[in-house]
């Protein structure tokens, strides 16, 4: 789409707040704004808006400016060149000054008085929960990557279950939260700002860990709590590779405002950058929802289908793709009327649909080997690097395996599935897994789903209690959503297992479960092909050109898995180097380079251990700045254990060193 105004950058302007602290924003607009004031777009997240995030930024604002918006993207408080302390995620005081930066957008002369909230992930959260307090100016939100519930379909927990990207996650805000902000900015105060945040920011991985269950702590900013505080219009957007997919599901099913979903095969990232692809142009789509909420255009998209997905047609398992074939399909509601459960019954090596079988009664027995989930890839998918769940024969054999019989015609699942399961755990204390495959007639195993329950939990999320064990208990797992085709000729496979590292935390001891086939069930839900699906329709990926970058050092992008046979020593490294480049329009060079090990010996559950460490560096002739970050986390039946270092230098001298050391009691976990 051809722009329509010339555009005004301003590269750094400060917003106050009540307390002093200011926060950093950078603005795009168009260059007749204050003469004809126009709505604008927040973007307001920690990922420094100066350097890390800049070349992306550049994709989008100054689009939205120059059609007709003002764009602003903000760091938070104690991030970018802000100032303050960051201490945690979506805090009352980051939603406290989000209300602020609104009305300070609003009340500014080149701002007509509307405005809309973006963001993917962190900036989806705030967007959706800043939403709910109903700030007067806020008239539309789109959240792309995001959730509803903290606690359930987080980064932090699965099922009641610890994961391993809790750890990886903590370790890049850890090494975020150590960068200072731009002397070219905020002036000779930089070294000032860059310690407090330094002293202050804190352990978060510490935090999370002491909140194993679902209490207050992640009940605040889970929007779920209460879907009726969000009065203005939802986009809401994630990708089949992401880790937020479910949340688009419930938001639509939920939220009693204007609201539309979008999923496309993509992982954690804008559609227009989409990968896998196709991508999609993004900008454009947002224009038209802009345009609707902000300027009362009649552009259609209020009268879209509620949900516009991707279903994925059936590939060879890869741990990294750059395209899924398929094909986009239409809903008009969620949940939808075109959506049917199909059942399976449980029988020793297979999953029967026939229901003139007879019913077969089995006792089956599960202790996975650590092994099993080292090929699962990440809880949620960057698309950099290998981080696909790779062949799922690797994982079968230490599971229970339950086959269908090849399919006689094409099943297309659109959905969650789900799987009622009637066990037994010999210890007090123990988890599971359960995956739904793509079996193809050569035998290669697509990975499509998967869920994970905390055993523990069974009565729930909120009130862990110990098993009995060989006590039965019921439980239903929920699988991710999923959008895909099984072709015929291809089976269902469900894998159950008893542990899933490194994707999730081992239980404290080796559990063995034991499956009662007679009364476990698998519900697909199924999907036919509707008239409505040929009215999806996305045009190619346009953007700005971004600022030239020269990249001085290549990266590194890769998952290696190491076993030492003599010692059985297993280690899955990751590698995720950004090399040093050059951002040559601000004249900065910044290194980038974490790498993450996660180990174990044997079938030693006390031996689980995880480590991530992070480079950064900023510099330019007259300004060098690095960090490391280190964190270690293991466990033994009792606690966790957390070891942590941070050091920081300023010319090659060291400026700042702390090392932290805490221990966590484990919570039926």
């Amino acid at each position: 789409m051809e722009a329509k105004h010339r555009v005004r950058q301003l590269e750094h302007v400060s917003i106050p707040m009540r307390d002093g602290v200011e926060l950093a924003a950078r603005i795009w607009l168009p260059a007749d704004a204050e003469q004809h004031p126009v709505p604008a777009i927040l973007e307001y997240i920690p990922y420094r808006k100066r350097d890390f995030t800049r070349t992306r930024d550049a994709t989008m604002h100054p689009w939205f400016a120059a059609n007709g918006y003002v764009s602003v993207r903000v760091d938070l408080r104690g991030s970018g060149d802000s100032s303050g302390v960051l201490s945690d995620e979506y805090l009352p005081q980051e939603l406290d000054d989000g209300e602020a930066v609104i009305d300070w957008l609003a009340s500014q002369p080149w701002c007509n008085g509307r405005v809309g909230m973006l963001g993917i992930s962190w900036g989806g959260f705030n967007g959706l929960q800043i939403a709910a307090r109903r700030p007067k100016a806020l008239q539309a939100v789109v959240a792309v990557s995001a959730t509803d519930d903290r606690y359930a379909d987080d980064v932090h927990y699965m099922g009641g279950c610890l994961l391993g990207d809790n750890l990886s996650w903590a370790s890049v805000m850890f090494a975020f939260n150590s960068l200072p902000p731009d002397p070219q900015l905020v002036g000779s105060q930089w070294r000032d700002l860059w310690h407090q945040r330094l002293e202050g920011s804190g352990l978060w991985l510490e935090k999370w860990l002491s909140h194993q269950q679902r209490d207050a702590y992640w009940q605040h900013g889970s929007v779920c709590e209460n879907y009726d505080a969000i009065r203005c219009p939802v986009m809401a957007v994630s990708g089949w590779a992401d880790g937020y997919t479910n949340a688009v599901f419930r938001l639509l099913e939920h939220l009693k405002v204007p609201r539309l979903g979008l999923i496309g095969p993509w992982s954690h990232k804008y559609p227009h950058q989409g990968v896998p692809g196709p991508a999609i142009a993004f900008q454009q789509e947002l224009l038209r929802w802009w345009d609707r909420w902000l300027k009362d255009r009649d552009t259609g998209i209020d009268r879209e289908p509620k949900l516009r997905a991707w279903v994925q047609d059936s590939m060879q398992p890869s741990a990294h793709y750059r395209h899924r074939p398929g094909r986009w399909v239409a809903e008009h509601h969620w949940p939808s009327s075109n959506v049917v459960t199909w059942s399976f019954r449980l029988a020793p090596g297979r999953l029967i649909q026939k229901q003139e079988e007879p019913e077969e009664t089995a006792a089956l027995t599960v202790q996975s080997p650590l092994s099993v989930g080292f090929f699962a890839g990440k809880w949620c998918s960057y698309a950099a690097g290998p981080d696909l769940p790779h062949d799922q024969r690797e994982e079968d054999g230490g599971s229970l395996v339950f086959d269908s019989q090849p399919l006689e015609q094409d099943l297309t699942l659109l959905g969650a599935p789900e799987v009622d399961l009637v066990l037994a755990c010999d210890k007090p204390v123990g988890m599971v897994a359960v995956r739904l495959s793509d079996v193809a007639p050569d035998g290669k195993a697509t990975r499509c789903t998967y869920g994970l329950y905390n055993l523990n939990h069974w009565a729930g999320h909120d009130r862990a209690q110990p098993l009995v064990p060989g006590q039965l208990y019921r439980i239903r797992v929920k699988l991710n959503d999923l959008g895909q085709v099984f072709p015929a000729g291809h089976s269902l496979r469900l894998a159950v297992s008893s542990s899933y590292w490194p994707l999730a935390w081992p239980s404290p001891e080796p559990s063995q479960l034991t499956l009662h086939t007679q009364e476990c069930r698998l519900w697909l839900p199924t999907r036919q092909p509707q008239p409505e699906d040929d009215e999806v329709a996305f045009e190619a990926p346009t953007a700005p050109t971004p600022p030239p970058v020269t990249q001085l050092e290549p990266g590194e992008h890769r998952w290696l898995i190491h076993r030492d046979l003599q010692t059985n020593h297993s280690t899955l490294e990751v590698i995720k180097d950004e090399g040093r480049y050059h951002l040559e329009d601000i004249d900065l060079v910044i290194t980038d380079r974490t790498r993450e090990l996660y180990s174990h010996e044997g079938d030693d559950f006390q031996s689980i251990r995880g480590e991530v460490v992070a480079e950064r560096q900023l510099q330019r002739q007259d300004w060098d700045v690095r960090t490391r970050t280190r964190t270690l986390l293991t466990s033994d039946s009792e606690r966790f254990l957390i070891d942590a270092e941070l050091d920081a230098y300023e010319n090659n001298r060291r400026v700042f060193s702390r090392n932290f050391s805490k221990s966590i009691p484990r919570r039926f976990l």
